[in-house]
């Protein structure tokens, strides 16, 4: 039997590769991790979490305008970005300092090192200069943000480089309409930053429900941002730290930065998948079966690589599969249908299972619950801001087989919501839980009437 230096090497010290690094070694296995920034991934120290800290950041300067019809008076309110960005800092490196405890603790060995893969068992550590072997390996490289093939690119900042900016911009130009893009658009705005959002289609958040997307596209403008569609990026030139964004609508704005929000790529490139006969997409996605492994036997991948359901919970749920399957003897594959997410735009949004349109493909005949209104908090507010909740029910067995919210509390509903969708729940035992009052959440079971497209009229 041949000797390997470990049982398992993962490469990529995200979510997903921490999880089945952890697992695998509580089953026995010899397990190294070879992370080439930073232990935690781009969820814990350039994503979801400093994210959410920032969207926190940036609805204070909403809520303190609508306390005022509550009876709050706030003067002299003043915003310190490098107060917000230098603790926001601080709580990321706590955080990947427990995932390095968590780590040592199970007896992983942990490689602050670049692995490249230079045969079907063997990966060589770019700094080092070495080369080591594994019985198994995992891929859980993730994501990395696109870029575009434009001139002046190199003027532009990621989501990556938004969290150490020195300061503040007095103007920004966000392009890109996916969840990235309108989140950051809010949140620079609620900064107070002159944001402008230039997207090439016609509505932002293209792949959620038609519903949710018009009405997070309306609310990103009356937030303050300005939204451009229709509108492809055609250069950006830096004269004295001002850049000058073209645009293909004729339209040219002259700003502090320029930040790309165009879409994530598989961060495959120069990983060696070749060597090792890995096949990949031409995306660079790595191609695996239900139970995440790749063209060769031995050889795995989770998470953002894999470009499957690019969300970290989801990655976590992967990496656990591979650990159960490959070193608990259990077959283990993760079930990637009615996984709810959200997106932190303000309002937020939460979605679980099928979209209107994909309902109607997959089931034809559907039945739409849909409700638009002003939640309470708003009134006193003098906020004219709505929300949004639509069940989509497969129509011959009833069964609620997509839920879509829109407006403030979204993502925390939706995670309830979503065992419910998930369990195969129908309309009628959705209708006979009692509502909690007073609260947004009651409406998804207080929705009686089925919606009636206008153009059928009620009389259909």
């Amino acid at each position: 039997m041949t000797q390997y230096d470990y049982d398992l090497l993962v490469i990529g010290a995200g979510s997903g590769g921490v999880r089945a690094a952890r697992m695998s070694a509580m089953k026995g296995a010899r397990v190294a991790i070879a992370e080439e920034y930073r232990v935690g991934g781009t969820c814990v120290i350039r994503g979801c979490v400093p994210k959410k800290f920032l969207v926190y950041a940036s609805a204070f300067a909403k809520g303190f305008k609508q306390a005022e019809g509550y009876g709050w008076t706030a003067d002299n309110i003043r915003f310190d970005w490098d107060t917000l960005r230098d603790a926001v800092h601080a709580e990321v490196d706590r955080l990947s300092g427990i995932y390095v405890r968590n780590l040592s603790n199970t007896g992983v060995e942990i490689i602050q090192d670049r692995a490249v893969l230079e045969g079907p068992h063997t990966l060589r550590l770019v700094n080092e200069d070495r080369t080591v072997t594994a019985g198994h390996i995992l891929i859980a490289t993730g994501g990395t943000p696109s870029g575009l093939d434009i001139p002046g690119a190199e003027f532009a900042i990621s989501s990556n480089e938004a969290f150490h900016l020195d300061a503040l911009p007095k103007r920004i130009v966000v392009v890109g309409g996916g969840y990235i893009a309108c989140e950051f658009a809010q949140i620079f705005a609620g900064l107070g930053v002159d944001t402008c959002l230039a997207y090439r289609g016609d509505m932002v958040l293209r792949g959620f429900d038609d519903d949710v997307r018009s009405h997070i596209h309306e609310e990103l403008k009356k937030s303050g941002v300005r939204v451009i569609t229709h509108a492809n990026l055609t250069s950006i030139t830096d004269e004295s730290g001002t850049k000058r964004v073209t645009l293909d609508t004729g339209d040219i704005i002259d700003c502090g930065e320029v930040m790309l929000a165009v879409g994530r790529d598989a961060h495959t490139k120069g990983l060696g998948l070749e060597s090792a006969g890995v096949e990949a997409r031409d995306n660079g996605a790595i191609v695996v079966d239900p139970f995440s492994q790749t063209s060769v036997d031995h050889i795995y991948a989770v998470g953002d690589v894999t470009n499957r359901i690019n969300l970290t919970p989801v990655a976590i749920r992967e990496g656990a599969a591979f650990a159960e399957t490959v070193f608990g003897k259990n077959p283990t594959a993760f079930d990637h249908s009615d996984v709810a997410s959200a997106v932190f735009t303000q309002p937020p949004v939460g979605s679980v299972g099928l979209t209107e349109h994909e309902a109607r493909q997959a089931h034809g005949v559907i039945d739409i619950y849909k409700t638009v209104f002003r939640p309470m908090k708003n009134v006193l507010a003098n906020s004219d801001s709505r929300m949004l909740m639509k069940l989509i029910v497969k129509q011959d067995d009833q069964r609620v087989v997509g839920v879509h919210i829109a407006g403030d509390d979204a993502p925390e509903i939706i995670q309830a919501v979503g065992i419910a969708v998930k369990a195969g729940l129908t309309k009628a035992q959705f209708d006979e839980a009692c509502a909690v009052h007073p609260t947004v959440a009651e409406e998804l079971v207080t929705m009686r009437d089925k919606w009636v497209p206008p153009e059928l009229g009620s009389g259909s």
